[in-house]
């Protein structure tokens, strides 16, 4: 067997796809949105990688403080022999899981882009020769169908990404999930808590500009793959703390009355002055919450982990 194969679930125009279904409902609704997955094009990925590096963007640092600290706890809870990740990337913050799982045989790492994995999957490779490498280009939200690998098997869903999922969205993805996992499995969950208002809107408002930047991004991406004629300066970038549903909302805000022509719709999109265009909710969890949410589908709580101010939380479930 290859120490790294490549097996695509995914259609070769599922993304062309999707981003016109997407795009036609999400703008043709009220109030108008869009799927955030559609900001990460080749600029829209690099615009995040340098967020994460932003006094103001706290998570990915948070995120890594707890799995340096806590990456042999993990290894020692799970015994994994497997570890998939969902939405891998780089595959970057997985290194120190890596290193500490000691019985790993084989990574499973699942994204929707092939260029991600291959980059991924040849680095880790080259330092780790004996590590079997099976990476799936497939679309988790969908469903998924794993490999055949050696259990226990520990499923990693970092980043805080789970945010991005409404309840019913979160509701049916944590079914999925616990649909794929045998008894003595287990699930590590990375998740934003919340805190201040201050501090969560810097995070999605820097001073810099950046996010707003990347937020805009999206209408580029619509602008190249589907013909359209958005201006991004015709828009301007908000991030609103919603109190109620605990979640931060990015929002392009219309600066005047315009209209939006995307021929590969036939559509014309009308914007009245002051009107919004959600792009992301990032929803902010608290530890009795998101516990319930897992208990429902069938896993069990056993650590709960957070960076040393309280700001992010892994945590670790078993089937």
């Amino acid at each position: 067997m290859s120490p790294f194969l490549v097996t695509r679930t995914l259609p070769e125009d599922a993304t062309d796809a999707d981003l016109r279904a997407d795009v036609l409902a999400g703008l043709t609704q009220s109030p108008k949105t869009l799927p955030p997955k559609w900001f990460y094009d080749a600029r829209g990925s690099a615009l995040f990688e340098q967020i994460t590096a932003l006094d103001e963007y706290y998570p990915t640092r948070a995120e890594r403080e707890i799995l340096l600290a806590r990456a042999d706890e993990i290894a020692a809870a799970t015994g994994a022999r497997t570890l998939i990740e969902l939405g891998s990337g780089s595959s970057d913050k997985t290194r120190h899981l890596l290193d500490a799982l000691t019985d790993l045989q084989t990574y499973v790492p699942v994204d929707v882009s092939e260029t991600a994995l291959r980059q991924a999957g040849h680095g880790l490779i080259a330092q780790r020769p004996a590590l079997q490498v099976h990476a799936l280009i497939a679309d988790f939200t969908r469903g998924l169908a794993l490999p055949d690998t050696p259990g226990p098997r520990l499923l990693a869903f970092l980043g805080g990404t789970i945010g991005n999922l409404v309840p019913a969205e979160r509701a049916a993805f944590f079914s999925s999930v616990r649909s794929l996992l045998a008894p003595g499995d287990s699930l590590l969950l990375g998740t934003d808590l919340v805190k201040d208002e201050a501090t969560l809107v810097a995070a999605y408002d820097d001073a810099a500009g950046v996010t707003a930047e990347f937020n805009k991004n999206v209408l580029s991406v619509i602008n190249r793959e589907l013909d359209a004629d958005f201006d991004p300066a015709a828009f301007d970038h908000v991030a609103h703390w919603d109190r109620e549903q605990e979640w931060i909302e990015m929002r392009l805000r219309a600066r005047t009355a315009h209209t939006v022509k995307i021929p590969s719709l036939d559509l014309a999109v009308d914007f009245a002055a002051g009107e919004e265009l959600r792009t992301e909710v990032s929803a902010k969890f608290r530890e009795e919450g998101i516990c319930a949410e897992l208990a429902a589908v069938g896993l069990e709580p056993v650590k709960w982990w957070t960076d040393e101010a309280g700001r992010f939380a892994l945590s670790l479930f078993r089937a």
